[in-house]
């Protein structure tokens, strides 16, 4: 589908105001945008009577029928007219067909949008066709008009947000995204509502057209099925919308959806959100088939002939049917004489636990297809239940997160979450803060599966889950307690007594948080109350720098977690916990790539990396063979200087000192590229391809290389052990003898060490010997 602008740059379009623009299943349809000079009321009618008066007393009989025939054509020609500028076209309307979203529409079509709002906006060049149709048609959703709403924008927003027209689409999508408050999107049905969407992802991250673009055809037109979405973009704009994504897990999902395309396409787009309205679907009928768990809500279940769930107890295992709910377990085990009731595992106490294991017959490890899961309940054993997955591993691993998700949504309820007591009344809306939290886990479930639909999963699925993803995470605390406010956050409806705060386990207390601020308040005004923050984690050092420098509000707030031109509290703790992962990754990373297979590839590493102490070698051996005599003697009167002079106990202090400095210097040398690119690089080159002759050639010369490597090192140890115990070490060779032909050794050479010791003595005694007899 191309996208195309039939009206110059400079052109504006003044239209009457219209009624809001309800974008609906029959709203959208594909047109052009005309010019005023050419009116469609210039179209000639299907039928041209002219309307004749006579006198003013006229008959029945002489009214001309065609010329009522042509008032009644004008009439509905200009209310067409109208209605079609009312609804200004998009997209068209329909729903998606699984099988292929983009292709079967037709590429002649013509995406455009009637554009209200200035071209040229605040002197900073031109809007991209996609900023203008993403400004008009939200601001018609919003009841307004592209200009008016551009005026309200920059009568709100702060100056230094006026320049950027990326706020500008911000606020017009945010403003209308702000309104809902549902589990999921109730417009994500309509296939219009996510093409523009999209179509917005793409304005936030070009909103000025690029007179020098990279199209064919030297214009800002390109079809949808060729432009992709980038990471910033699609992290910035889905989490606004409800039940796509989360701040803390969103750079992964794109991680999923993008995979090794460099971004996500339209067609990846609206798969992962049928997919999301599909699980949600299946759900409510879960809910149909199973009406004995009414009060609880059904998250997943596992019966299927092709891939069964085997409960193993006792050496034995049996299939049935499997059921994950936001409280427990149920397994109903297939059973024709109904003998066997149906089971129940609670996950919600403190000591749930979920696990990969590896199951077979008679207790040995075959099968890597299984999880071990127990409840706090002790009477209760652990359950080992076994996926069958002919494809692979992927659904053990769906399952394993999902359980971990709903453990891990438990214990943030319990460690974050305020007791049921008074407090909760003076806070508005935070009874129902336990719901939110449920509300999250559960479509954190739903996007796991939607992407395990698509075949897009991670190699690691708890990272798409946003309470499991932050239980192991650097900064997942700090996010943690973002998310808590976010929860049960909320303004005081009442004069509240201030209670002070319980002491946690941590070194610090919570006075030390209370001296920033008493209370924990969100961008938006709302309260988190102190006595609640009871978790050891408000006392950590990232807790106390994170909230003391939380208070600075930027950007123009519609609701907590949407904030046109800054970030809520949640994405600004989400932003940290990213990059100090990213941290942990390339350290993981760079262990891995060590992990080298093949000794020669070992052996060049390791020279790799000793190569400074080689060097620092190297030097200290041309000191002691005087070849350069200025440095020697410089060094010996350092040396002279620090003995005599009683300075010993500085030597190390100063050689830290040193040390530190040397580090700070390489540190800011490196941020400033003055040091090259390639400094502090170790590089392995591929070894050759190699027969199998040729690596047991290899390995033999690796073997050499390693004995004498050894021998070195047992020469040096001699000599240190020469000095400490201050003899004078002597070599027999009856003892070689004697270990060669099994004979005990003699009392008199017992205990004098190894064959290679005693060799290594007898080389040195016998040069020493040689040298007195020279003499």
């Amino acid at each position: 589908m191309i996208l195309k602008l039939s009206l110059k740059q400079s052109m504006v379009l003044a239209i009457p105001v219209q009624p809001p623009l309800k974008l609906t299943h029959h709203d959208f349809c594909y047109c052009k945008i005309r010019s005023s000079a050419n009116d469609s009321t210039n179209r000639k009618p299907p039928f041209k009577l002219p309307l004749q008066w006579g006198n003013s007393k006229w008959k029945f009989t002489d009214i001309d029928p065609d010329a009522v025939k042509t008032s009644l054509n004008t009439l509905l020609s200009s209310t067409y007219n109208f209605v079609n500028e009312v609804t200004s076209p998009l997209v068209k309307t329909g729903k998606l067909d699984n099988s292929n979203d983009v292709d079967h529409y037709d590429s002649e079509d013509i995406l455009v949008g009637e554009q209200n709002v200035q071209s040229e906006l605040l002197n900073r060049g031109n809007l991209s066709l996609a900023a203008a149709i993403s400004i008009e048609q939200f601001s018609r959703m919003n009841g307004l008009t592209g200009q008016k709403m551009q005026k309200l924008f920059e009568a709100l927003v702060p100056k230094s947000l006026q320049k950027d027209a990326r706020y500008l689409v911000e606020y017009c999508c945010f403003r209308f995204l702000s309104r809902d408050n549902s589990d999921i999107h109730p417009s994500l049905q309509e296939l219009a509502f996510r093409r523009l969407i999209f179509i917005t992802m793409l304005a936030w991250e070009k909103p000025h057209r690029v007179e020098n673009n990279s199209y064919p055809d030297g214009s800002e037109e390109a079809s949808l099925q060729t432009r992709l979405v980038r990471e910033e973009a699609f992290s910035h704009i889905a989490p606004a919308l409800s039940g796509v994504a989360d701040r803390p897990t969103v750079h992964n999902i794109y991680k999923a959806l993008a995979g090794d395309k460099g971004g996500i396409s339209f067609s990846v787009w609206s798969s992962y959100i049928n997919g999301l309205l599909k699980v949600h679907k299946n759900r409510k009928s879960y809910e149909l088939q199973l009406p004995h768990r009414s009060s609880e809500q059904v998250l997943c279940v596992g019966s299927s002939k092709k891939q069964p769930v085997l409960k193993w107890e006792n050496n034995m295992a049996w299939p049935g049917k499997l059921t994950l709910t936001e409280r427990a377990l149920y397994f109903e085990p297939i059973d024709f004489l109904k003998s066997k009731r149906v089971e129940r595992l609670d996950v919600t106490g403190p000591g749930a636990h979920v696990k990969k294991t590896k199951v077979g017959l008679f207790g040995s490890v075959l099968f890597d297809s299984a999880v071990s899961i127990s409840s706090a309940e002790k009477e209760c054993k652990p359950w080992v239940l076994e996926f069958i997955d002919l494809g692979g591993d992927m659904r053990r691993d769906v399952w394993h997160a999902s359980m971990n998700e709903v453990i891990a949504l438990h214990k943030f309820v319990q460690e974050f979450g305020p007791e049921e007591d008074g407090s909760i009344s003076h806070i508005y809306g935070a009874d129902k803060g336990k719901e939110r939290a449920k509300r999250d886990a559960i479509n954190s479930i739903s996007r796991l599966q939607s992407l395990q639909s698509m075949k897009k999963l991670l190699d690691e699925p708890l990272k798409l889950l946003q309470f499991s993803y932050l239980q192991h995470s650097p900064y997942g605390d700090v996010v943690y307690q973002t998310l808590a406010l976010n929860y049960w956050g909320g303004p005081l409806v009442s004069k509240f007594r201030k209670l002070r705060s319980p002491r946690t386990k941590g070194d610090r207390s919570l006075d030390e948080l209370s001296e920033v601020n008493y209370q924990v308040n969100d961008v938006d005004g709302s309260v988190y109350l102190s006595h609640w923050m009871t978790s050891p984690t408000w006392a950590s050092s990232n807790s106390i720098s994170f909230w003391r420098n939380a208070s600075l509000k930027e950007g123009l707030v519609l609701s907590k977690n949407l904030i046109v031109g800054g970030a809520s509290l949640t994405e600004r703790a989400a932003r940290i916990c990213r990059e100090k992962s990213k941290v942990i990754e390339k350290t993981q990373a760079t262990i891995d790539a060590a992990t080298l297979e093949g000794i020669p590839s070992n052996i060049d590493l390791f020279k790799e990396l000793v190569l400074p102490l080689s060097i620092m070698a190297g030097n200290v051996e041309k000191l002691r063979r005087w070849e350069n005599p200025f440095l020697t003697i410089s060094f010996l009167g350092l040396a002279y200087t620090v003995i005599f002079r009683n300075l010993l106990a500085y030597v190390f202090p100063t050689t830290l000192i040193g040390a530190a400095a040397i580090m700070l210097s390489l540190k800011a040398l490196r941020e400033q590229g003055r040091l090259g690119r390639s400094f502090g690089k170790v590089t392995i080159r591929d070894q050759p391809p190699s027969n199998t002759v040729q690596k047991i050639i290899a390995l033999k010369q690796a073997m050499r290389d390693m004995e004498n490597y050894l021998q070195n090192i047992n020469v040096t140890l001699l000599k240190l052990r020469t000095i400490v115990l201050s003899g004078q070490p002597q070599y027999d060779p009856s003892v070689e003898t004697a270990r060669t032909c099994g004979t005990p050794l003699p009392k008199e050479v017992q205990g004098l060490g190894s064959l290679s010791e005693r060799r290594s003595m007898h080389k040195q005694e016998s040069g020493r010997r040689t040298f007195e007899n020279v003499e």
